[in-house]
């Protein structure tokens, strides 16, 4: 299995840190002919979704990345993530990968100190670690996405088919158990 690590900007050290932990092979993606290796799937690291976008935009990355998503490249998006694979972000207009049936709350717990960790359950992994930073939330989702984590009322993990997103950082904690749930989302080929 190999996993492309969007590499633009934001926390992808630290995934592609968790995936060794895991066994896992992985490959940075800064510009096209990154994206054109082999992969299984692709994670999007938290960070600034608004540079991460406008990086895909610049780099002729957008369409390519959205093209494989929509045809069921398993994705895992965290924080940033989360909003670029969002269809819809409140009060945000800005080009996206839009690929997953979610409105998004960007921001949601405030500025950096803001900032939280916590315990909470995880679809059916059980309770886990969550750090959240400057975080956002799911305020809905739509068609067939389901929610898999809630944190003080609010949604902070769904998956669609074979799109999963995370609110907080799982890449900063020693649990690799949302790491294992998303590879287990990959089908073998």
């Amino acid at each position: 299995m190999r996993i492309a690590v969007l590499a633009l900007q934001g926390a992808f050290v630290e995934h592609e840190a968790m995936l060794r932990q895991l066994g896992v092979d992985s490959f940075e993606v800064r510009q096209l002919s990154d994206w054109q290796q082999p992969k299984d799937g692709l994670i999007i690291p938290g960070g600034e979704s608004t540079t991460q976008s406008k990086l895909l935009h610049d780099l002729g990355l957008l369409q390519p990345i959205r093209e494989a998503i929509v045809g069921g490249l398993p994705v895992f998006g965290t924080c940033a993530g989360l909003i670029l694979l969002a269809k819809s972000v409140e009060g945000e207009n800005r080009e996206r990968l839009a690929t997953m049936d979610i409105c998004v709350k960007r921001n949601a717990y405030g500025r950096q100190l803001g900032s939280f960790s916590t315990e909470a359950p995880f679809a059916s992994v059980g309770d886990i670690p969550m750090t959240f930073i400057r975080a956002p939330y799911i305020e809905k989702v739509e068609a067939s996405a389901e929610v898999l984590a809630v944190v003080d009322g609010n949604m902070v993990a769904a998956r669609q088919g074979s799109q999963l997103v995370t609110a907080f950082h799982p890449e900063l904690n020693d649990d690799p158990r949302v790491h294992e749930y998303f590879l287990s989302m990959i089908k073998p080929q």
